[in-house]
């Protein structure tokens, strides 16, 4: 499978392209400081580095052409004035269309998640102040996301801590997991991504996850 990933940089996005690469995929990493994501040393056929920026209509649509599906891990600033998360995910969506390709694994934040059938987790009244202009930036996103036709799976993570997969984690349909220990490793979420993927088993929903 060839995928394109977006904030291949970050923490996760690292995770993702290092895992993907594992599993013998054709991995196009997009960013702006892509050349040292991977050891030069290290040649390996199926890695593409693309530097771009995630404005660019012309570059993502480069970035995407003949893919077979993306994966979007895409961060910023915590204040809500950044709008890489939802603008990012806007131009993604756009030059999906113009390419074909329907499928993404996007990634968002936990406050997103439903709190009840009618209320958000973001709209709870004890919901963490300082994470609202974020969580409101993943909730933008989303919306572009289920406005499209896209075959989207949206991953709503907690705490995401510096740590390679452990493989014990659980997932959950829009709601958080239970239990819920409002972490999650970098690993474990690259791995939950790709496997979904393939098997397209939370596709069209919002994804709670925790570390076991």
């Amino acid at each position: 499978m060839t995928i394109t990933v977006f904030g291949a940089t970050g923490m996760v996005g690292q995770q993702v392209v290092q895992q993907a690469l594992a599993l013998s995929h054709h991995v196009k990493a997009f960013g702006r400081n892509v050349d040292n994501l991977i050891d030069k040393d290290l040649h390996n056929t199926n890695f593409e580095a693309i530097k771009g920026y995630v404005f660019d209509e012309a570059e993502v649509f480069e970035a995407i052409e003949n893919s077979d599906a993306v994966i979007s891990v895409l961060g910023g600033g915590f204040d809500g004035i950044d709008k890489t998360r939802s603008l990012g995910i806007k131009n993604i969506i756009t030059q999906m269309h113009k390419a074909g390709i329907n499928r993404i694994v996007a990634l968002g934040g936990m406050g997103i998640l439903n709190f009840t059938e009618d209320q958000l987790l973001i709209d709870e009244p004890h919901y963490p102040t300082e994470y609202i202009p974020v969580g409101l930036e993943h909730l933008a996103a989303y919306e572009y996301l289920a406005a499209s036709n896209m075959q989207y799976t949206f991953v709503c993570a907690p705490n995401i801590l510096k740590l390679n997969k452990t493989g014990r984690y659980i997932t959950s349909a829009n709601y958080p997991p239970i239990p819920n220990n409002n972490e999650i490793a970098a690993g474990d979420l690259a791995d939950f991504m790709l496997q979904e993927l393939n098997n397209n088993f939370y596709c069209l929903k919002k994804v709670g996850i925790s570390r076991l």
